[in-house]
């Protein structure tokens, strides 16, 4: 019975070692294969092999180590490519914003205002006041925003509604903030002005320059109701606005994510720098 034992127990150690050096061959073959999609610039199926590693070899520790290693590498890897491509992408996006900036001029105060306003040159300032109107403007950090104009009439309106001839329609929330609904007299007689930015333009600029090419009628909504038809010109400058507004608040999505990407990367170096 002894002499059973002494030959059970080798035989138990050479299927151990065995079955560990099998382990460790697998490993190897995950790290291989994390190696391969790293140099195709595959980078997430590199990670993926890699966290296989940690997960189905713990004890694989020369293959762990050599894995996050090269993990540190793909995250270099991939912020260096994120910088390229926005780098490149804000130079298509400047050269569109340069070319919508033809259309509109620009309105600021620097002693009053930190941020001015830009303004489609299809709807001038000396024609504001002689009807209804629903006009755009964006704001030099990529906002857009709305301002319904009745002229002549007091209704008391907060609120504007976008509607084609099918009853689609898109609507403004009613605003009450003080300072972005106002009206006064004059000689010539009573305006009301409400601007809608933010949450309570609500998409109505999207949805008119989605349907620029059908009619659309406005409602300014208050005590009263009222309706008149936006012109061509109208519609094309809320377009306009929508475009530029996209742009810019692309451009500033690029510059944020650049600068992610360095600080990213920095940390990355400085740390490779430790070890």
């Amino acid at each position: 019975m002894n002499k059973t034992i002494y030959i059970f127990y080798p035989i138990i150690a050479l299927l151990f070692c065995s079955s560990c050096s099998s382990k460790q061959k697998d490993a190897k073959s995950y790290l291989s294969a994390a190696r391969e999609f790293y140099q195709s610039g595959n980078y997430e199926s590199a990670k993926l092999q890699i966290d296989s590693i940690k997960i189905k070899f713990p004890k694989a520790f020369d293959e762990i180590k050599e894995g996050h290693m090269l993990m540190q590498q793909i995250r270099t890897s991939e912020n260096q490519r994120n910088i390229a491509y926005c780098d490149s992408m804000l130079q298509v996006t400047n050269a569109a914003i340069e070319k919508a900036m033809l259309a509109f001029s620009l309105q600021k105060d620097p002693q009053y205002q930190e941020i001015g306003n830009y303004i489609p040159k299809l709807t001038p300032s000396t024609q504001l006041f002689t009807r209804n109107t629903l006009r755009s403007g964006v704001s030099e950090d990529g906002k857009i925003y709305l301002e319904s104009i009745v002229v002549g009439q007091n209704i008391g309106h907060r609120q504007v509604r976008a509607s084609l001839s099918d009853g689609i329609y898109a609507e403004t929330l009613p605003v009450t903030s003080d300072g972005l609904n106002y009206s006064f007299n004059t000689i010539e007689g009573r305006y009301e002005i409400v601007k809608y930015t933010g949450k309570d333009e609500n998409g109505v600029s999207n949805f008119i320059s989605v349907y620029k090419n059908e009619p659309i009628t406005i409602q300014c909504i208050g005590r009263k109701t009222i309706s008149f038809s936006l012109s061509k010109n109208e519609k094309e400058a809320i377009s306009q606005s929508c475009e530029l507004s996209s742009l810019l608040l692309e451009r500033e999505r690029l510059k944020m994510e650049k600068e992610k990407s360095e600080t990213l990367l920095r940390y990355l170096q400085e740390k490779a720098g430790e070890e």
